[in-house]
């Protein structure tokens, strides 16, 4: 699923959303609905339909919790990987052909930083106040005895802090916010 699209559409916590996509799956053509509600997404693909809470913790990382299991997938334009298997994808966005202007709206909303699984802060790297550009490290969360730089996905400023060095936090829990 492209990551940028994905983004754009999950990042805002208040707004309901519709996309259709078309999502060519190991050679198979799916119709795929996305519907969101607050962290609540409704995925429809083809007749069958999955309540998830969705999240990215960072560019290309997301969480999605379903009935109680937490699954981690990495998403790039070309494929998406869960529970260690691969699968090639193509995905067209039949707004997106049109131009829409989804993304760039979006871009001067707000983003959450949000944990990929449980950890601890170790390091905040930036204040609250301060510019940062995509991509750059904002804060480290030590989980599985490894550290882990969490990334701003936009340019803009770090908002408020909802965690200080030496917080235990949850999967999918909201670290920073980005203006």
């Amino acid at each position: 699923m492209p990551q940028d699209n994905f983004n754009a559409e999950i990042a805002e916590n208040a707004e309901e959303f519709l996309m259709k996509l078309v999502v060519e799956l190991e050679g198979e053509k799916r119709e795929v609905e996305l519907t969101r509600d607050g962290r609540n997404v409704t995925a429809t693909v083809d007749d069958r339909e999955y309540v998830l809470d969705a999240s990215e913790p960072e560019p290309g990382v997301f969480l999605l919790k379903h009935h109680g299991r937490v699954l981690e997938a990495f998403a790039d334009d070309k494929s998406v990987t869960i529970a260690g298997r691969t699968f090639e994808t193509n995905v067209v966005d039949p707004k997106r052909l049109r131009g829409s202007v989804a993304g760039a709206a979006a871009e001067h909303g707000h983003a959450e930083i949000r944990t990929a699984m449980p950890g601890k802060v170790v390091r905040i790297l930036k204040a609250a106040g301060d510019t940062v550009t995509k991509g750059e490290g904002v804060i480290v969360v030590e989980a599985m005895k490894m550290q882990n730089e969490l990334k701003s996905p936009k340019d803009g400023t770090v908002g408020e802090f909802k965690v200080a060095e030496g917080t235990t936090v949850g999967a999918g829990d909201v670290l920073v916010v980005i203006d």
